[in-house]
């Protein structure tokens, strides 16, 4: 994680992959995507956020011969039993469509008929080098699930989840300010402590 690193992101979802760019910038490691690089996507097979990053991270590393940081994140719902969960990009169908996978969290919460709207997003990233090691690092951030979806910014659940302590969706927050306070950047701040510890 020194100035100069090539660093992999195992991730096809440009969302996620400049979020972690961003992230990366002030230390001076570059970034490239698994999409650019042409890298195959492996199947999350793992149960936790954890072993699905840890199982990406590995998999980029082995196959780009570089460091690879993986992430896997998703949306918490308390009232649903912590779902969606692993299965976050997956509410969305096929083509991973977050508009319908946002309907369906609040026609199972109204099926429910939930009272409670308070939600978690988990983020666990996994650095891993191509020798086979890796860590994990895991975030959370928590708040509440608002309808209909408010803001265009972000990506996936972004537009229906309001931080605690603010009044704005992660969808209608400027991009430094969620960067600053999300599940993502929490994991992040663990992750370069580690790495200063180890130098």
């Amino acid at each position: 994680m020194r100035r100069g690193t090539r660093l992999v992101i195992a991730s096809h979802n440009e969302g996620k992959v400049r979020e972690i760019a961003d992230l990366l910038a002030p230390f001076g490691v570059e970034a490239v995507s698994a999409g650019k690089l042409g890298l195959p996507e492996p199947e999350e097979t793992g149960d936790s956020f954890v072993e699905n990053a840890r199982l990406k991270a590995a998999a980029a590393a082995r196959d780009s011969r570089l460091p690879a940081l993986a992430d896997d994140s998703g949306l918490e719902v308390k009232a649903l039993g912590g779902a969606p969960g692993i299965h976050s990009a997956r509410w969305g169908g096929a083509a991973r469509d977050f508009g319908l996978a946002m309907e369906r969290v609040h026609r199972e919460l109204a099926a429910a008929h939930a009272k409670d709207s308070t939600a978690n997003f988990t983020c666990a990233l996994a650095l891993a080098s191509p020798d086979g090691k890796s860590e994990v690092f895991e975030g959370k951030v928590f708040g509440t699930l608002t309808w209909p979806p408010r803001g265009a910014r972000g990506f996936g659940y972004d537009p229906i989840f309001v931080p605690e302590g603010y009044k704005q969706t992660f969808g209608e927050m400027e991009p430094s300010l969620k960067d600053s306070i999300s599940h993502r950047a929490r994991a992040f701040e663990k992750l370069m402590l580690a790495a200063y510890d180890h130098d």
